[in-house]
């Protein structure tokens, strides 16, 4: 059930101008393929401030007037967390296609139900987990679904700064989102997520986990392990994969070399198996160093390419890359860890109710 579209492209609007809200109302006007509608947010003037020039954008404090709107297709949900549901669903029941904000819901509970009314009512429901659609990402999962890593032995990520509190969250909700999100993207299904295990610390007594260790047991024997930190005194925002083949490191704060491959790893020559373990590591362990590259990464905004998707996926009646299953996958980690945490760091195993299409 689509509306026709106007001759801007598919009628959009932005629901929330607070932290993320303006950067969607850029990247959703710079878009040809958008026509901008409205700017919805319970203040008026900070939807005001969001739209600035673009005047012929309509401000309003009152969703139902977006709602109503028939030249809207599309909105994009930036409102706080815990209301993302109830806004989500309720933009869904009016029969328009939704992006929203991560984390898709404040449970898992929540997400199913919007996953499930998207795909009753045949509409795209779509995570804007951003950090999927930088062309570092992009590359890896190319490189890694093409099969030049080899078999994922270790993801390990660090995502630490000196950060914002969040009044609602722990810092599992606030920074893992994203290596999540990133895995999801970029492992291949032999390599999914199995079990979680998550350890806490909240030394400043906040009542929230301000550090953490989130660990996942993979599909086929890997592990991966993401380190969050509100309190670091420098910033650090590394991904290293661990392959059969090949292994990538990922430092987002060197936009000069964003990307390294490197041609090492250890393989194992096969010995007899009635030799004992000693002996048998001895003689099959090799060391290879092979060459080192960087590839060359195309530079643009990752949120134009997700506004992009967003519209792709609407125009070609099709699940976007990290569709309402992927934000549900995040969901069931988070969830999984913060019961694993309050367990002292006992493994979780994941129920894998959701199917990876990609």
């Amino acid at each position: 059930m689509t509306t026709p579209e106007t001759a801007h492209g598919i009628g959009m609007a932005v629901i929330g101008a607070g932290y993320w809200g303006p950067n969607l109302v850029r990247n959703i006007s710079g878009s040809a393929a958008c026509d901008l509608r409205w700017v919805c947010d319970l203040d008026v003037s900070r939807a005001r401030g969001a739209v600035g020039r673009y005047s012929t954008i309509g401000v309003t404090d009152d969703i139902e007037d977006v709602l109503r709107d028939p030249n809207v297709q599309a909105v994009a949900v930036a409102t706080p967390a815990h209301t993302h549901a109830e806004v989500a669903l309720a933009c869904l029941e009016a029969g328009k296609h939704v992006l929203v904000e991560k984390p898709l819901a404040w449970t898992v509970a929540e997400g199913e139900k919007l996953v499930d009314a998207a795909a009753d009512l045949g509409l795209v429901l779509m995570c804007d987990h951003t950090y999927c659609y930088t062309p570092a990402v992009q590359e890896i999962r190319r490189l890694v679904r093409e099969g030049e890593v080899g078999d994922i032995h270790y993801v390990d990520s660090v995502r630490i700064n000196l950060g914002l509190l969040q009044p609602d969250i722990d810092v599992f909700w606030d920074l893992a989102p994203h290596d999540l999100a990133i895995l999801d993207v970029v492992l291949p299904a032999q390599s999914r997520p199995v079990a979680v295990s998550a350890q806490g610390a909240d030394p400043l007594g906040t009542g929230f986990a301000c550090v953490g260790y989130l660990t996942l047991r993979l599909e086929g024997g890997g592990v991966a392990h993401t380190h969050v930190n509100w309190l670091s005194p420098t910033k650090i925002r590394t991904t290293i994969i661990g392959g059969s083949e090949r292994m990538v490191v990922w430092d987002d704060l060197n936009p000069s070399q964003r990307l390294c491959l490197y041609d090492k790893g250890v393989d194992i020559v096969d010995g007899s198996s009635s030799e004992s373990a000693e002996v048998r590591r001895d003689r099959t362990v090799s060391y290879r160093s092979g060459d080192l590259s960087a590839p060359t990464l195309s530079e643009r905004e990752a949120l134009s390419a997700v506004i992009e998707e967003f519209v792709a996926s609407i125009r070609e009646g099709r699940a976007p890359l990290t569709d309402g299953r992927a934000g549900l996958r995040v969901l069931q980690i988070l969830e999984a860890a913060t019961v694993s945490m309050r367990q002292d760091g006992a493994t979780i195993p994941l129920v894998h109710g959701v199917e990876h299409h990609h």
